[in-house]
C-alpha cells in the first residue's frame, strides 16, 4: 500500500512541477509584453486523514498565485497618447462588437488593465496594442465640466473649438507722474497735459467736462504730440475675428492742493479707431472715464479698477458692443503712477482672454489623468478624464486575453479615481516579469521533477522486488 502511495504521490509531484513550468513558460514568453503581469506558482500539501501516529506527508496540489498589483518598470515611448499608471489602479476598457466611425457598438461592460499604449485609431477611439478602448468621461472644452457621470469608450474627433470673443483685456502698466510727450517742457508747468480746450477744433475729453470724447483726423497730431502709448493688444469678436486694439493715454490735470481737497492727477484713456483719419473723421475713441490716482500712485478711480471700452469700429470691424462690452481689468493694484524717468509708459503685461477658431493639433495625457488638446488657435484644454479603477483585492481579478482583467465576487467592486496613483503620459508599463528569477525558478522545478521521476524509478524496483519473492 505504501508503495503505491508513493508512486501516486510522486506522480502529482510531477504534474505540479508541469504546472509551475507552464506558468515559467507563459510569464518568459510574455516578458516583453506590456503590462503583463507575471503569474506565479504556490504549492499546497494534501494530507489523508489518519491517526496521529500514522500521519504521511501526503500529496501535492499546485496553484496560480496571481501579481496585478505589481508594478512593472516604466519605459519612455514619446507617444503622447500612451499612459502608464504609476501606483495603485486599472484603466477602465471596452471591447467593440461591430460598426464602424460613429456607430461602432461596444460590449458595454467594463474590463480593466494596465496596458497603456493607447494610440488613436481612424475614427478617434483610443485603442491599445491588445485592442482593449480607453474609456473615460467627456469634458465641455469651453465650459471645463465633466460630461455625464459614468465611463463611456473615448472619441476625441478634430472637429474646430469654436472662437470666444474677448470680454476683458487684463492690462498691468506703470503710467508715469510726469509724461515725456513731444508738447513736454520741463520748464514749462502743464506743457505736458492734454490741454483739450487749446489748439483742438474738437475737445477731446471727455463728455462730463464738456468735451466730444473723440479725437478727429484735423486734431491728429496735435493730440498725439500730447499723448504718449499705452500698447496694444489684438481682439477677437464672436467669430474670431482678430482686431488690433492700439492704447494712448493723456494726462488731462495735475494734482493740487488747494482749494482743499484739491483734484487727483487724472488721466484719460483713448482708444485708436482710424489712425489714418483726415477732416471729422474720428481718430482716436475717448472711453469717457476720468482715471486719477491718489499722490501714493495708487489708482483711486474707478473705484473698481476696470474701465469699460465704449463700442466702436475699428478697421471695420465692431469691437466692444454694448451686448458684451470689452472691460479693461487692472483690479485696482496692476495700473500705477509712479515716477519713471523715461516718461513713457511701462506696459507690463496686456492680456486678453478671446481666441480665434481652432482645430486641434495635439493630444497629451497630464498627470491627473486628463486627456489634453493643443488647438491651433493657442488653446489647452481638458478633453476627457480617463476612468482609472482601483480594487481592495486586485488579485482576485479575472484575467483575459490581452492583459485584461474582469471584476470578480472575490476582487470587490471598483473603486473609481486614481487614489494615490499618477498618470504619466509618454510612457508604458512593462511587463513585470523578471527573466533571471524565472530562470532560476525553471531549474529549481526541473531539479524537483527529476526527484519526482526517481521516486517513480525507486518504488518500480521495490514492486518487482516483490514480484521476485514468488517467483
Amino acid at each position: 500500500m505504501g508503495v503505491f502511495s508513493a508512486l501516486t504521490t510522486a506522480v502529482t509531484g510531477m504534474q505540479a512541477q508541469s504546472y509551475a513550468l507552464e506558468n515559467i513558460s507563459g510569464n518568459i514568453a510574455n516578458s516583453r509584453t506590456a503590462g503583463f503581469k507575471r503569474v506565479d506558482t504556490s504549492f499546497s500539501d494534501l494530507v489523508p486523514d489518519s491517526a496521529l501516529n500514522r500521519q504521511i506527508a501526503g500529496s501535492v496540489a499546485s496553484y496560480s498565485r496571481a501579481t496585478n498589483t505589481i508594478q512593472g518598470d516604466l519605459n519612455a515611448t514619446r507617444i503622447d497618447t500612451n499612459a502608464a499608471i504609476n501606483g495603485d489602479g486599472f484603466f477602465v476598457v471596452d471591447q467593440r462588437q461591430s460598426g464602424v466611425g460613429a456607430s461602432t457598438q461596444f460590449a458595454n461592460t467594463n474590463l480593466y488593465t494596465r496596458r497603456g499604449d493607447f494610440d488613436f485609431d481612424a475614427d478617434g477611439y483610443l485603442v491599445n496594442g491588445a485592442g482593449y478602448y480607453l474609456k473615460g468621461q467627456k469634458i465641455d472644452p469651453v465650459t471645463g465640466q465633466v460630461i455625464g457621470s459614468q465611463p463611456d469608450v473615448l472619441r476625441i474627433t478634430k472637429d474646430q473649438f469654436p472662437a470666444k470673443a474677448t470680454t476683458q483685456i487684463e492690462y498691468s502698466a506703470n503710467i508715469p507722474a510726469y509724461p515725456k510727450t513731444n508738447s513736454a517742457v520741463s520748464t514749462t508747468p502743464g506743457s505736458e497735459l492734454l490741454n483739450a480746450g487749446t489748439g483742438f477744433g474738437t475737445n477731446p475729453g471727455t463728455t462730463a467736462s464738456g468735451g466730444t470724447g473723440t479725437v478727429i483726423g484735423t486734431d491728429l497730431t496735435t493730440f498725439l504730440n500730447r499723448s504718449i502709448p499705452g500698447g496694444s493688444v489684438t481682439v477677437y469678436d464672436t467669430l474670431g475675428k482678430a482686431t488690433s486694439v492700439e492704447l494712448r493715454w493723456a494726462k488731462v490735470s495735475n494734482a493740487t492742493t488747494t482749494p482743499a481737497p484739491g483734484t487727483p492727477d487724472t488721466w484719460n484713456l483713448f482708444i485708436a479707431e482710424n489712425t489714418g483719419a483726415t477732416g471729422a473723421t474720428v481718430a482716436y475713441r475717448n472711453v469717457n472715464v476720468d482715471v486719477t490716482f491718489d499722490n501714493t500712485g495708487k489708482m483711486t478711480f474707478p473705484v473698481n479698477g476696470n474701465i469699460t471700452i465704449p463700442p466702436m469700429t475699428i478697421g471695420g470691424n465692431a469691437i466692444s458692443p454694448a451686448t458684451a462690452p470689452i472691460s479693461i481689468v487692472t483690479n485696482g493694484t496692476s495700473l500705477t503712477q509712479n515716477g519713471d524717468t523715461s516718461g513713457q509708459i511701462d506696459a507690463r503685461s496686456i492680456r486678453q482672454n478671446g481666441y480665434t477658431a481652432g482645430t486641434l493639433d495635439r493630444v497629451s495625457i497630464s498627470n491627473e489623468g486628463q486627456v489634453i488638446g493643443t488647438f491651433s488657435n493657442g488653446q489647452v484644454v481638458a478633453l476627457a478624464q480617463i476612468a482609472v479603477a482601483r480594487f481592495n483585492a486586485g488579485n482576485a481579478l479575472k484575467r483575459l486575453d490581452g492583459g485584461a482583467f474582469e471584476e470578480t465576487i472575490e476582487s470587490g467592486a471598483p473603486i473609481v479615481g486614481l487614489g494615490t496613483a499618477a498618470l504619466i503620459g509618454g510612457n508604458v508599463e512593462q511587463s513585470n516579469t523578471d527573466i533571471a528569477d524565472e530562470f532560476s525558478k525553471m531549474i529549481v522545478t526541473q531539479q524537483a521533477y527529476s526527484a519526482n521521476t526517481k521516486v517513480i524509478s525507486t518504488a518500480q524496483e521495490m514492486l518487482r522486488d516483490v514480484f521476485n519473492i514468488i517467483r
